[in-house]
């Protein structure tokens, strides 16, 4: 099997210029609850991350070496990995592999890891998105709570100073509890900016990748 997939993914990569090739397991053999779970799991997987390859769960892979050398992973992150590497501009491909039913053993696929995995896409997603500028979510939410909770706090009080009403609805505790919401938001968001800042400047990672030198 091992020789099979090498050989294939040296005749896919020489055609395709691949730098990755996952397997895919076209044919399983699992229980029907299994692969509906897997199904969604790769639809919600390809909404986030915009990947397109087939079967994320699939841990048959070959991968040349420089993509693999700068890689943190933990957590359930090795189901993202293609996501990963073509967000870095790697190129994926996939290969159709065998899949035989399980004769022994008990799968360790539950509720849990579920949600584990889904709490890892959402890492994974937020990451790849906002790690440079982590400023541009929380400020924006932030400004959106700030001026929300103006406007209306606004508009009550002039509602008080001109009709003595408006301070005693509870929109008025909305409108105070959404500035004090906004402005963490946008304190979070300059805090976490100096973190990532401090993050590239440990150990000398660099926030980009240098495809090829030229000259």
């Amino acid at each position: 099997m091992t020789r099979e997939i090498s050989r294939s993914f040296w005749k896919n990569s020489k055609k395709e210029d691949l730098d990755v090739v996952c397997g895919w397991r076209f044919d399983r053999k699992d229980p029907l609850s299994k692969k509906l779970f897997s199904k969604f799991a790769n639809r919600l997987r390809k909404r986030f991350t915009g990947e397109t390859i087939h079967d994320s769960g699939c841990t048959l892979r070959a991968y040349v070496k420089e993509s693999t050398e700068d890689l943190e992973l933990y957590g359930e992150l090795h189901r993202y990995i293609p996501a990963m590497l073509s967000w870095k501009g790697y190129r994926i491909g996939e290969i159709k592999t065998n899949h035989r039913e399980r004769k022994y053993g008990k799968t360790k696929y539950n509720w849990k890891r579920i949600i584990k995995g889904f709490l890892d896409l959402l890492v994974v997603t937020f990451w790849q998105k906002y790690s440079m500028r982590p400023i541009h979510i929380f400020g924006s939410m932030g400004i959106i709570l700030i001026l929300f909770g103006g406007i209306v706090s606004i508009y009550l009080v002039i509602l008080r100073l001109l009709y003595e009403t408006g301070i005693d609805r509870p929109l008025f505790t909305v409108s105070v509890m959404s500035l004090v919401i906004g402005i963490q938001f946008f304190t979070i968001g300059i805090l976490a900016d100096i973190l990532i800042k401090i993050y590239y400047g440990q150990n000398g990672r660099k926030n980009y990748l240098v495809e090829r030198i030229i000259g």
